[in-house]
């Protein structure tokens, strides 16, 4: 066996494995989004909520990259991998996507709820992820989209709309939301090149905690500017809460970046995302189940919709040679 056949072979027998780790990280979103949504309610000023989300993000990656051996040297690696240009300097705008990412649902979230910010982020996801694949912009290069690729993906939509159906409420009233609903669904459109970006960083920086740190840094800057620009119209924001769980929305973010990060280069960036999309609709469930907001509906519909989902992903991951031997 070659050792080109031999990576293959052990890539192929780690993908359940880095599939369930897609998933875990996508359970991040749903939790971050409320969090996140309820600091922006009480702020009342969703860019100082995402300032807040981005800065406790940053101090935890901070305190890692103080403390642990390999997040330590990927930090010290940042400048050597900027200097040499080993990647367009522009994919620094990763972290710019992860800043209109927690603006999108300190903004969105409240004004049209978690279902349907959920459908219109990954329906963006879906289709950037399927784009970004096709053009071999990730670290993994390009990976074609088979036909049962695109068509898990439009199964992973369909998966997300019918789990959500019963709290999308009339159609008249989901027609009124849908200049907010197009906030969430180009923010996910970019969320694919994002975590391209990322997957390219983390291999010039040896470590995808570094590009994490870089993207909450940039994320940061460019929160902590439209913050300034905006106070003399708007004034100071309402005083910070005192309950902690406010403050985790930050902390979820790495996680969520940092994996997506790692994944992409494995997995490619549309399995990524539709694994991630899993983790989504499952958190979304569980907080619905645990901590149900007002009007929350769980019924035959939602979970139908979360095993087609599951089922979806599932038929994504399978490799088209594997059908392609079927058929002989």
């Amino acid at each position: 066996m070659s050792p080109t056949t031999a990576t293959r072979t052990n890539q192929r027998s780690l993908m359940p494995l880095y599939l369930a780790t897609a998933v875990f990280a996508g359970l991040a979103m749903p939790i971050q989004s409320r969090i996140n949504g309820a600091l922006g309610a009480k702020l009342g000023d969703p860019v100082a909520a995402s300032l807040v989300s981005f800065t406790t993000g940053l101090i935890l990656l901070v305190i890692a990259s103080l403390v642990l051996p390999g997040p330590r040297a990927g930090a010290l690696a940042i400048p050597r991998a900027l200097r040499e240009k080993r990647f367009p300097l522009w994919y620094l705008a990763a972290g710019c996507v992860g800043a209109f990412v927690v603006i999108s649902q300190t903004l969105t979230v409240p004004l049209v709820g978690v279902a349907l910010f959920t459908v219109s982020i990954v329906t963006g996801q879906t289709l950037g992820s399927l784009l970004v694949d096709s053009l071999g912009f990730g670290p993994g290069g390009r990976r074609r989209i088979s036909t049962i690729r695109a068509l898990g993906a439009i199964l992973t939509i369909a998966g997300v709309v019918w789990a959500v159906s019963p709290r999308m409420g009339s159609a008249g009233a989901i027609a009124t939301l849908l200049v907010p609903m197009a906030v969430p669904l180009a923010v996910g459109f970019l969320m694919g090149f994002q975590a391209a970006m990322n997957g390219v960083q983390a291999q010039a920086y040896g470590t995808p905690v570094a590009a994490t740190l870089v993207n909450f840094v940039v994320g940061g800057i460019l929160l902590a500017i439209l913050l300034l620009v905006r106070l003399p119209i708007t004034g100071p924001a309402a005083a910070l809460p005192g309950q902690w769980w406010y403050y985790l929305g930050g902390p979820l973010g790495c996680v969520f970046i940092g994996l997506s990060a790692f994944l992409v280069k494995h997995l490619g960036v549309l399995l990524t995302g539709l694994g991630m999309i899993c983790g989504q609709l499952l958190g979304s469930l569980l907080i619905d189940v645990l901590v149900p907001a007002s009007g929350t509906v769980i019924d035959a519909a939602t979970i139908a919709g979360t095993l087609l989902t599951l089922a979806a992903v599932s038929l994504a991951s399978i490799p088209g040679s594997a059908f392609r031997r079927l058929r002989k």
